[in-house]
């Protein structure tokens, strides 16, 4: 495992488009997970310590967001092959477990993690309602892998504020995780 942090937020940037196909055997592109007021897509895995410890919190952050418009993504893009824990099935175990109610798709050649300029897992990406990014932050801040739970999460509280108005906060603090396992 090797700590990563994302980059700076590059606000407006487009989303890039995406046919993947989803554990419920279904391929999704951009326009089938889009919300009235805004997107999110997070690239996550199954077996990385900082998805693990964040993931109950952020379905029900998720499943609040839906109620102001925001719907939302997960991509696993990781090599499956060299880490086991993070195949197809295994996704489909991941979901079930932790109660995923939006897509979990699987990025095999790791085209759409490159376009998109992923890094680590996690790795969030927030859109307007018209797929420009307004948000490249963490879900929240943890200390020795252990939610600092102080109200809604930076997570939330950005992506309320672009479903009302449209933009991102202008301060974001970068998201960490581990890094993406790039096939070789």
């Amino acid at each position: 495992m090797v700590l990563t942090k994302t980059p700076i937020c590059n606000f407006g940037e487009k989303a890039h488009d995406f046919d993947l196909r989803g554990i419920d055997g279904k391929n999704y592109n951009l326009k089938d997970c889009m919300g009235k007021n805004g997107m999110l897509i997070k690239f996550i895995c199954n077996h990385c310590p900082y998805v693990k410890a964040i993931i109950k919190d952020l379905v029900k952050e998720i499943n609040d967001l839906m109620n102001f418009g925001i719907n939302s993504v997960a991509i696993m893009s990781n090599d499956t092959k060299n880490y086991p824990d993070d195949s197809f099935e295994n996704m489909k175990l991941f979901a079930e477990v932790n109660n995923f109610n939006f897509p979990y798709l699987i990025d095999e050649t790791q085209e759409i993690a490159k376009k998109y300029g992923a890094v680590c897992t996690p790795d969030f990406f927030g859109y307007n309602r018209e797929l420009r990014l307004q948000y490249r932050g963490r879900f929240r801040e943890l200390r020795e892998l252990k939610p600092v739970i102080k109200g809604d999460s930076d997570l939330k509280l950005a992506m309320k504020l672009i479903s009302k108005s449209q933009n991102g906060p202008k301060v974001q603090i970068p998201s960490m995780g581990c890094n993406i396992k790039w096939i070789k």
